[in-house]
């Protein structure tokens, strides 16, 4: 069951306020620190997190306008790109780009929401009409907020993001599995004839 889009922005907006007092309390040096994502840095993280806020902006920008626009036009690509050129930024910098590209975010839900939500189903390249932006937000924002690695952590989450993505997150599993006898290993475990989960290494999304 989706998170009705007013909730899931009440939700987002706490969680971007969280992020803001987490970020404020960096400096430039913990922005060169390895996250807890491979490859990334604290920086890489803060630098995708505002340009997520960004492409969900354009992408329903679009659709209040009638046109059908993608989040990251330039796709993977220009989204790696945008990632590693904004990495490298000082602690100020990066606060005022998360802040910013989250207000500019939420003001267009809030016309969005005043219009209804129009042209919901053009859904460019995403799987999900634009009133399932505020929760697909929330996700980006919470799981990154732990990919930092600067105290925040999963049992912080909210519980309504919990319902909400642990089901989405139990349907995904069996594809994700890459091991030979992961699917065996997770049977067991699940149907408790196994101890734990050790052999079976998931990687995180990105």
């Amino acid at each position: 069951m989706e998170i009705e889009p007013d909730v899931a922005i009440v939700l987002s907006q706490a969680a971007h306020q969280r992020l803001r007092a987490t970020v404020l309390t960096i400096d430039d040096t913990t922005v060169g620190r390895p996250s807890r994502l491979p490859g990334w840095t604290v920086g890489h993280v803060l630098s995708h997190i505002a340009r997520n806020a960004d492409g969900h902006s354009r992408r329903l920008e679009g659709a209040l306008n009638g046109i059908e626009v993608a989040r990251y036009p330039g796709g993977p690509a220009q989204r790696d790109a945008d990632i590693g050129a904004g990495a490298r930024r000082t602690a100020r910098e990066l606060y005022e780009d998360v802040d910013e590209s989250a207000k500019r975010l939420e003001a267009i839900w809030a016309r969005s929401a005043a219009a209804d939500w129009p042209n919901a189903e053009l859904v460019a390249a995403d799987r999900y009409p634009t009133t399932g932006s505020p929760v697909r937000r929330l996700r980006e924002v919470e799981v990154h907020h732990v990919d930092l690695g600067l105290g925040y952590q999963v049992t912080d989450w909210p519980d309504e993001y919990v319902e909400w993505e642990l089901p989405v997150a139990l349907e995904r599993l069996p594809k994700r599995l890459g091991n030979d006898k992961d699917a065996h290993r997770l049977l067991g475990w699940l149907t408790g004839r196994s101890p734990n989960l050790d052999g079976i290494d998931l990687p995180p999304w990105m």
